[in-house]
């Protein structure tokens, strides 16, 4: 065990994993590029701080000396995921963040054979939806005979942090996608789908999201659809860079998430499950800090890996009060 590295500590998400990492009482070190901002909660958590930007690869491996695993949390992603597991495979160190951005898992997938001979493990969505969405199909699949389809829906609540927002924004993509017989495919985007979070079925949207490759890798199941149902604020307008970092405390502790699968077997037999948790703020902080501390103990496979897969279909039911019922 050497160190862990939290690269965006300073942000809403970093600050919380941050935090969880610190509780962990593993070796930690916070890193981003504002100073004052990492002076100030090294401070208050009593650890070491580096300073380094994301365009000169000599500072970047020098901010990685000694760390064996990075947890990247400065979004937007399209912006930091590149250089970062780059120079993860050139320092040999394990890469892990928080992306709900599809350009991420494309990357890992492009970049899996190098890492594979660096030695180096890829994880892009150690926490977050894709550890949430992963789990509770990897746990629907085992107890399914033959799936040949996934349909997966997450209920979003309460507000976005800026980070998402933005992140949201700058991602947004022209088609929506499925995997339909192991691809990728353009599809409707007016297939509304009811799916039933265990208060009654309600209208969920299709959207592109980036378990439409992590749960085919887990689970290879041919067909696989993604879903999103919202309540609280919907998207914010105007000028992103003014809203707050994020949810508060109060609210997250309001606005629990769920999810809920469809499986279908070779016989046309539907499955469901439900998940509920936490708000995805707290669950993506806590997973990834769990995540986290996993890897620096010895728990990796190099290349690109999925925390369904890597940790086991019961992962999100180590985080907080996660629970995963049939219906």
């Amino acid at each position: 065990m050497t160190k862990r590295m939290i690269y965006g500590a300073t942000g809403y998400t970093g600050r919380m994993a941050a935090e969880h990492a610190k509780a962990a009482r593993t070796p930690l070190v916070l890193a981003g590029r504002n100073e004052a901002a990492l002076a100030k909660l090294s401070a208050e958590l009593g650890v070491e701080y580096r300073v380094f930007g994301l365009d000169d690869a000599a500072a970047i491996d020098a901010g990685l000396a000694g760390v064996s695993v990075l947890l990247n949390c400065a979004g937007p992603f399209m912006r930091t995921a590149d250089a970062l597991m780059t120079a993860s495979i050139r320092s040999g160190v394990h890469y892990l963040d928080t992306a709900a951005e599809l350009d991420s898992y494309r990357l890992a997938g492009t970049l899996d054979d190098d890492a594979k001979a660096a030695g180096v493990m890829l994880m892009p969505g150690g926490g977050g939806s894709v550890a949430m969405l992963g789990s509770l199909a990897g746990h629907a699949v085992a107890r399914v005979i033959d799936p040949r389809k996934i349909r997966i829906a997450l209920h979003v609540a309460g507000g976005l942090s800026r980070g998402s927002a933005i992140s949201a924004m700058e991602n947004v993509t022209v088609e929506t996608l499925a995997r339909v017989d192991g691809e990728l495919v353009a599809i409707a985007a007016d297939g509304i789908r009811k799916f039933d979070f265990g208060k009654g079925a309600v209208d969920c949207f299709p959207v592109t999201l980036p378990d439409l490759i992590t749960i085919w890798r887990a689970t290879r199941v041919p067909d696989v659809e993604t879903f999103v149902h919202g309540t609280g604020d919907g998207f914010p307008q105007g000028d992103l860079s003014t809203l707050p970092d994020g949810p508060s405390e109060e609210q997250r502790l309001a606005n629990r998430y769920q999810a809920a699968v469809e499986v279908t077997d070779a016989d046309g037999k539907v499955t469901h499950f439900i998940l509920d948790t936490v708000n995805g703020y707290t669950f993506t902080a806590m997973a990834a800090a769990e995540a986290g501390r996993r890897v620096l103990g010895g728990e990796f496979r190099s290349g690109f890996q999925t925390p369904a897969a890597l940790f086991g279909s019961g992962f999100a039911q180590t985080i907080a009060d996660t629970t995963i019922n049939d219906v």
